[in-house]
């Protein structure tokens, strides 16, 4: 014997695989995706530095770039904004302290690659995705330098890029290693 609740049930499951099939149905809507569409959102930069884009940036054109769109958040040279929003990007002592250690660039991250893709996607904060690919490793080759990874006249590209070793690099267990 059906209740009343059992039987509202069934209905909202029927309209619901009613409606799904309708618009499955439905023209006009949606469009397929060519490859030029799919491109311009396949941006993840993995550790080993695999889709790396074209360009090239140093420490100095970096600093300059720094000071004009990044400092009023990250702070003079990196060295942090108003925590936890706008954290420093150098400095940080080693992590022997456990999940209380300031986490910062040359302290953590196992890839400078991840420095890149972040800071492509996301930054700067008030309009994500606007700097070039040239301005994101000028920025990387600065973010590296300041936390003395880099030489101060080095150049990164997406062939320089991955082999900086990061000090924290050997501290990750990688879920995948053989994708590396």
């Amino acid at each position: 014997m059906c209740t009343r609740n059992s039987l509202i049930a069934i209905a909202a499951l029927a309209l619901a695989l009613g409606s799904g099939a309708a618009l499955a149905q439905s023209p006009g809507l949606g469009k397929p995706l060519g490859e030029a569409d799919i491109k311009q959102w396949d941006i993840a930069i993995l550790p080993d530095g695999s889709n790396l884009p074209p360009g090239s940036g140093t420490p100095a054109q970096g600093a300059k770039i720094f000071a004009e769109k990044c400092s009023a958040c990250h702070g003079n040279a990196g060295r942090g904004g108003v925590a936890p929003y706008y954290p420093a990007l150098v400095g940080g002592k080693p992590l022997t302290d456990g999940i209380d250690t300031v986490k910062t660039i040359a302290n953590y991250y196992a890839y400078p690659t991840t420095i890149f893709d972040y800071t492509r996607r996301a930054m700067p904060y008030n309009m994500p995705r606007s700097l070039t690919d040239d301005e994101v490793y000028a920025l990387t080759a600065y973010i590296l330098s300041i936390n003395n990874l880099i030489g101060e006249n080095d150049t990164m590209d997406a062939t320089t890029l991955a082999k900086v070793k990061m000090p924290n690099r050997d501290n990750f267990i990688m879920p995948y290693p053989d994708r590396l």
